[in-house]
C-alpha cells in the first residue's frame, strides 16, 4: 500500500537544477521590471531574449565547477548564464545582492513545499475521515494516564484527529502566506542602486510580496513560524502513531498496522508483528521538532545580516519539508490500511467489570441529595472493594446497604448504561465532519 505514496516533487523542488532555474527566474524578473521602469536602460527584450538563450540549458554541474573557484555560488550562477546568454546577461543583477535572488528563490521553493505537504495532508484527512465514518459507533475504552477512564468511540477518537490535521493544514496554509516573501532591494535593503517599484513589480511577476523592511535578507520569523508549522504537524502525525502503538500492544490488541503477505517481524521470533510503520514515524518527528529549533536560532543575525543562517536552512529546509511529506503520506497509508478489532475493544470495555462506570453512579447519588465528597467516597470504597476481589462494580454496589438507602436496583442498572454515556458522540463526530446542521459544513 506505501508504494502509492511517491514523493518525487518534493525531492525535484531542492534539486540543485531547480533550485539554479529558480534563481534564473527571479533574475529574469527583475530584469524585465527594469526593462519596464523608464531611466534604467535595460533594452526592451533583453529578459526575453536570455531567457530563450538560458532558460532549460543550466548546467548545475558547470555552476559547481565554477563555484570550485569564484567560492562564491551566486557569481559562479551568473558566470554560466553569461556564458550561455553572451553579452546581454550583463544586465542581470544589476544593483542586486546576492541575498536578493536566494531569499526570493527560497521564498519559492518553500512555498511550492508546503503546496506538496499539503497534498499529503489531504490523503491524511480523507483516510481519518473514512476511518471516522466506518466506527462512528464502535465503542472502545478512553484513556486518561494510560488508565481505563470511560467510554467513548473509535469514530471519535479518528475524528478528533481529523480535526487537528486539518488545524495543521490551516497553520501551515498560514505560515506558507507568511514566508511567501521576497526582497529586490540591494545590499542593505534600502534600495541604493534599485527602486521599490522595480522590486514589486518583480515580486509580482513571481507571485511572491515584497518584505517590509529588508536588510539584506528577508527577516527570518518569518521562515521560523514556517518551520514551528511543520513541527507541530509532524508531532500531530506522532499521536497517531503513538496512539497505533499503544493499541498494537500484546495487552490491548485493538488495532494494528496492516501486515503484508511475506513481511516478517524479527528477525529472532517469527511470531511478532511489530508496529514498525508508526514507530518510524515517532523517530521522524524528533527531527522535525530539531529542525524547528534550528530555525529559532536563526532570527537572531548580526545587524543587516551575517551568514550564520545559510548552512543552517541548506539543511533544514529540504529535511523538514521532505520529512513531513513523507510522514503525513506514511501516516495516510497507515491509517487507510489499520486493522481494527472491535471485539477486543468490547472486551477491553469490560476487562475491569463496570469501572468505567463509577462517576455515573456517584453523580446519581449526588443527584439524590448526597454532598459530592460523601458520595465519591462511597463510590470509591465499593469500586476499590470490587477491583481487589475482582468482582463486578454492579454487584458490589447492589449489595452494599448504603447504597441501597439512595438508589433503587433500576437507578443502578441506568448508570451501566453504555448507550447513555455515548449519547453525544454521533453529535460530535458530525461536528468534526462538518455535516450538515452542525454549524461546521
Amino acid at each position: 500500500m506505501l508504494d502509492r505514496y511517491s514523493r518525487p516533487a518534493l525531492r525535484e523542488i531542492w534539486s540543485d537544477r531547480r533550485r539554479f532555474e529558480t534563481w534564473l527566474e527571479v533574475e529574469l524578473s527583475a530584469c524585465a521590471a527594469m526593462e519596464e521602469e523608464p531611466g534604467w536602460g535595460v533594452p526592451v527584450g533583453t529578459a526575453a531574449r536570455v531567457r530563450e538563450k538560458a532558460a532549460g540549458r543550466i548546467d548545475p554541474a558547470r555552476i559547481l565547477a565554477i563555484e570550485q573557484q569564484t567560492r562564491h555560488d551566486v557569481i559562479a550562477f551568473l558566470t554560466h548564464v553569461e556564458e550561455l546568454a553572451g553579452a546581454e546577461a550583463r544586465w542581470l543583477h544589476l544593483g542586486m545582492t546576492s541575498s536578493d535572488v536566494l531569499d526570493t528563490s527560497l521564498a519559492l521553493q518553500l512555498c511550492a513545499a508546503v503546496d506538496a505537504i499539503d497534498g499529503g495532508l489531504g490523503l491524511l484527512c480523507d483516510a481519518l475521515r473514512r476511518r471516522a465514518i466506518e466506527h462512528r459507533a464502535t465503542p472502545m475504552i478512553g484513556r486518561s494516564h494510560g488508565i481505563h477512564a470511560e467510554p467513548t468511540t473509535l469514530g471519535l477518537v479518528f475524528a478528533g484527529l481529523l480535526a487537528e490535521t486539518t488545524r495543521n493544514r490551516r497553520r501551515l496554509a498560514a505560515a506558507r502566506d507568511e514566508i511567501a516573501v521576497g526582497k529586490i532591494a540591494g545590499a542593505v535593503g534600502t534600495y541604493a542602486h534599485l527602486d521599490p517599484a522595480i522590486e514589486a513589480r518583480a515580486l509580482g511577476r513571481l507571485g511572491l510580496r515584497p518584505e517590509t523592511v529588508a536588510t539584506q535578507i528577508v527577516a527570518r520569523d518569518r521562515h521560523a513560524v514556517l518551520f514551528d508549522a511543520l513541527a507541530v504537524t509532524a508531532a500531530s502525525i506522532e499521536r497517531i502513531a503513538l496512539a497505533i502503538r499503544h493499541w498494537q500492544r500484546t495487552e490491548v490488541g485493538e488495532a494494528e498496522e496492516a501486515f503484508g503477505k511475506g513481511q516478517k517481524g524479527s528477525s529472532a521470533m517469527p511470531h511478532k508483528k511489530n508496529p514498525i510503520l508508526s514507530e518510524n514515524l515517532t523517530g521522524l518527528a524528533r527531527l522535525v521538532r530539531g529542525y524547528a529549533g534550528a530555525a529559532l536560532e536563526d532570527i537572531a543575525l548580526w545587524h543587516e545580516r551575517d551568514i550564520s543562517h545559510s548552512s543552517v536552512e541548506r539543511v533544514i529546509g529540504p529535511d523538514a519539508t521532505m520529512l513531513v511529506d513523507f510522514m503525513a503520506q506514511r501516516a495516510a497509508a497507515l491509517v487507510d490500511g489499520l486493522v481494527v478489532h472491535p471485539e477486543r475493544m468490547r472486551a477491553n470495555l469490560d476487562l475491569t467489570r463496570g469501572l468505567i462506570f463509577s462517576e455515573g453512579v456517584m453523580l446519581a447519588l449526588v443527584k439524590k441529595g448526597l454532598p459530592r465528597q460523601q458520595a465519591y467516597e462511597l463510590v470509591q470504597r465499593c469500586a476499590l472493594a470490587a477491583r481487589d476481589a475482582n468482582t463486578a462494580l454492579r454487584d458490589r454496589l447492589g449489595s452494599d446497604d448504603e447504597v441501597a438507602r439512595h438508589l433503587s436496583p433500576a437507578d443502578l442498572d441506568g448508570c451501566f448504561d453504555l448507550a447513555h454515556h455515548l449519547r453525544h458522540a454521533e453529535a460530535v463526530l458530525a461536528r468534526a465532519l462538518g455535516e450538515p446542521g452542525t454549524g461546521k459544513e
